[in-house]
């Protein structure tokens, strides 16, 4: 089976072929239809085919100067930083642009005649296992940043304004833009128009020098064509929660391959559904790059493959949740911005607890999806309070408190042999946890134990609250904490895993499930200052914080006696 990057090298094979065989004067027609002798002449004598560009997901630096080489280029320019296109997935992808580590080099490619042109390769390093994954699939199948671009000879604003006015007369519309201050030049990207026969859909005027004056006309043209598809884009989130819960319930992904295409009646004969609409649902979850169109079929790729029941870490359980009982309560967040109330118990007529406690397929669900955000978890294995634990002299007690089917307690036992574990939670959680437990050869290293948040146990070494204390309001946060500490010797550790709210109000998934949490729960997400408060008044004090996966972070507190150093 091709890899991911096996993809990425086909592609930039083609890429490479076409830049060799243009030229100016031949592909200005192709990209404007309709253009007539003036206006060409016009344009070619003041831009020149420049480069073809492509953005690659290679897993490593080592991958990427391979297929360089292979191309016949050169693996020795240095790369550099690319924040037009940071900042384009940044947005797109609803990310923090820090996170995101794009470059970009030009290796010379010779043209037919002679002429010096460049591939632009853009850059995100995707190892295996990365949360970047689903961006890089996306990313491919919509090819948002391949392009053409023209080097504009001579740039001046008249010159500028004119090329960009002959640009839109023939369909091309405004797509954004920026300056580079690494490179000092200036970048206007268009769409290219509907009748274009060039084969890209997006190209580039590259203008050197600061040209932000003109471009910043060019970025308001942009805003406004955009700002209503935006909005409606936006308006239309709840069907792709719908599609996404339908597609894991109908168990489609199971019946695709990652490799292979398959076609939609095959897919929809498979799982009991309508043809037609089948094939409407993967065209929907294309344009999302769940799947993928392979021939006349459709494959599945690596995002959708997140939704097979025996992935690893399957995220099924939360589409449903998401596309079922928190779908219809979220429905009523009206309710909740009246009032303050959570708008779960005014549809259900109890809280969220009690609702899937009286459930058992509710309940499993539940668990499954709080599981599902294990990615989250990775990390803490490799916590400076867990591994002081695990090398302290004889043996140490990890107590994780409502800790649902065991998966956190799980995985630290499972990293730490020499720890072993106390699981609390409700006697309807147990049985399932036990399970998980034995199964995973951890069940003589667990002690199980019925209970709620007043039954904490006392002597372990660390403590954990994981994503439990943003399911409540501050005094009943402030109870908690309180049990805790009775229980927790003066040299124990607690850690506890939410998501922050940024200090800053940056864009964030804490400020998404703050949202979230109010309408359907009752909760709230915090900031660290807000955690510092609560822990102080329970006896605690807040030692420091640390980034997760999944925009999560850990909190690590001790009792307020005890000395801040991790370990003993």
């Amino acid at each position: 089976m091709p890899t991911s990057f096996t993809t990425d090298t086909d592609r930039l094979v083609e890429t490479v072929d076409f830049v060799r065989r243009q030229d100016t004067a031949a592909l200005l027609p192709l990209l404007l239809p309709g253009l007539d002798a003036l206006e060409l002449r016009a344009l070619v004598d003041r831009c020149r085919f420049s480069h073809a560009a492509l953005l690659v997901f290679p897993p490593a630096p080592e991958a990427l100067h391979t297929v360089l080489a292979d191309c016949g280029l050169s693996a020795d320019v240095p790369p550099q930083p690319s924040v037009v296109v940071r900042d384009r997935l940044a947005a797109r992808h609803r990310r923090d642009a820090a996170d995101l580590d794009v470059r970009i080099l030009r290796p010379p490619v010779a043209g037919h005649d002679g002429t010096r042109r460049t591939v632009e390769l853009f850059t995100l390093p995707v190892p295996p296992g990365s949360d970047l994954t689903g961006i890089a699939e996306q990313e491919r199948v919509r090819e948002h940043e391949a392009h053409l671009a023209f080097e504009i000879e001579r740039p001046d604003p008249l010159v500028l304004r004119g090329m960009c006015a002959i640009f839109a007369r023939h369909g091309a519309t405004a797509d954004g833009g920026g300056y580079n201050p690494h490179e000092d030049g200036t970048v206007f990207y268009f769409t290219a128009p509907t009748d274009t026969k060039a084969g890209y859909r997006r190209v580039e005027l590259y203008a050197p020098g600061d040209h932000r004056d003109v471009l910043a006309a060019h970025l308001d043209e942009h805003r406004a064509r955009n700002s209503a598809e935006t909005l409606l884009r936006l308006m239309t989130g709840a069907w792709t929660t719908q599609a996404l819960a339908v597609f894991a319930e109908l168990r489609v992904p199971d019946a695709m391959c990652t490799g292979s295409g398959s076609d939609a009646g095959t897919l929809a004969r498979a799982v009991g559904a309508d043809p037609a609409s089948m094939a409407t649902l993967l065209r929907y979850l294309g344009m999302l790059g769940l799947v993928a169109t392979e021939g006349d079929g459709f494959r599945l790729t690596e995002l959708g493959a997140l939704l097979r029941a025996d992935a690893p870490d399957s995220m099924r359980p939360l589409a449903l949740m998401y596309g079922g009982p928190f779908y219809r309560s979220f429905g009523a967040l009206g309710h909740t911005l009246r009032t303050g109330e959570a708008a779960f118990d005014h549809l259900f007529g109890e809280n969220h607890f009690e609702h899937f406690a009286r459930d058992p397929e509710l309940a499993e669900l539940f668990d499954l999806s709080m599981a599902a955000g294990s990615r989250m978890f990775a990390p803490l294995t490799e916590h400076p309070v867990v591994t002081a634990a695990s090398n302290a002299p004889g043996r140490r007690t990890v107590v994780d408190i409502a800790g649902g089917n065991g998966a956190l307690l799980g995985r630290i036992l499972t990293a730490h042999p020499r720890l072993d574990g106390v699981l609390l939670e409700r006697p309807h959680v147990l049985e399932a946890a036990r399970r998980t437990m034995e199964a995973a050869g951890l069940g003589g290293r667990c002690v199980h134990r019925a209970g709620d948040f007043a039954d904490v146990p006392p002597d372990g070494d660390v403590y954990i609250l994981s994503r439990i204390l943003h399911d409540w309001d501050d005094e009943r946060c402030r109870e908690i904490l309180r049990h805790c500490a009775r229980a927790m010797p003066a040299d124990a550790d607690l850690l506890i895993v939410e998501r922050l709210l940024p200090a800053d109000d940056s864009a964030s998934l804490a400020t998404a499930w703050d949202l979230h949490m109010r309408c359907n729960v009752g909760g709230r997400e915090r900031r660290a200052d807000h955690y510092a408060r609560l822990l102080a008044d329970a006896g605690l004090v807040l030692v420091g914080h640390a980034p997760l996966p999944l925009d999560g972070s850990v909190l690590h507190a001790r009792p307020a006696a005890a000395p801040h150093p991790v370990g003993r």
